[in-house]
């Protein structure tokens, strides 16, 4: 009887210590993904001073109005409470085109290179797009964390019966995926 009983009880304490492992993996990926978020946000801070550097030349370059207005709105649609690597995705090709116009610009007046304004301007982007980079992998780790340990047995069991959670997907840019040869075989 004894024995019985010890079992029965390292049976619900493993499935407890599991059911919480799970819950933990998940909410360190959502904790994961407000980073990137707030990443993203943090770009939306440096676009009023693009968008004076835009208008300084927007006689000659509408277009890049155009491409910060579409960041913008991009980079609104993207939410802490709902996980949408395809918004990011969007966001994140906003700005490519965003910097491609801008260096366009450059090429075109020479003189906005060669302005204070500008040369911290393009730091700062810099500085941002590698940060929001090192947001998506820890969110990528952090799912691919989540969606191991609910996939693995007992875990998979346990996930089934008591928890009930779904894989993530990870972020994956189809743009940067199209200009490598390799594809993995999975």
């Amino acid at each position: 009887m004894f024995v019985v009983l010890v079992v029965i009880a390292v049976l619900v304490l493993g499935t407890i210590l599991i059911h919480n492992a799970i819950i933990g993996r998940f909410n360190a990926s959502r904790r994961a993904w407000g980073d990137v978020i707030a990443q993203e946000r943090q770009k939306n801070e440096i676009l009023p001073a693009l968008e004076k550097v835009a208008k300084d030349y927007a006689s000659h370059e509408q277009g890049l109005m155009e491409k910060v207005t579409a960041l913008r709105g991009a980079l609104a649609g993207l939410s802490g409470e709902h996980i949408d690597t395809r918004q990011l995705a969007e966001a994140e090709q906003h700005m490519g085109e965003l910097l491609s116009r801008l260096n366009l610009t450059v090429e075109a007046y020479p003189d906005l290179k060669a302005t204070d304004t500008y040369g911290k301007l393009m730091h700062e982007i810099t500085e941002q797009q590698q940060n929001v980079g090192a947001a998506i992998r820890i969110f990528n780790r952090n799912v691919e964390r989540f969606n191991t340990g609910i996939e693995v047995f007992p875990n998979s069991l346990i996930n089934r019966l008591f928890t009930h959670k779904k894989p993530l997907d990870t972020f994956d840019d189809s743009q940067a995926a199209a200009g490598i040869e390799f594809k993995p075989k999975f």
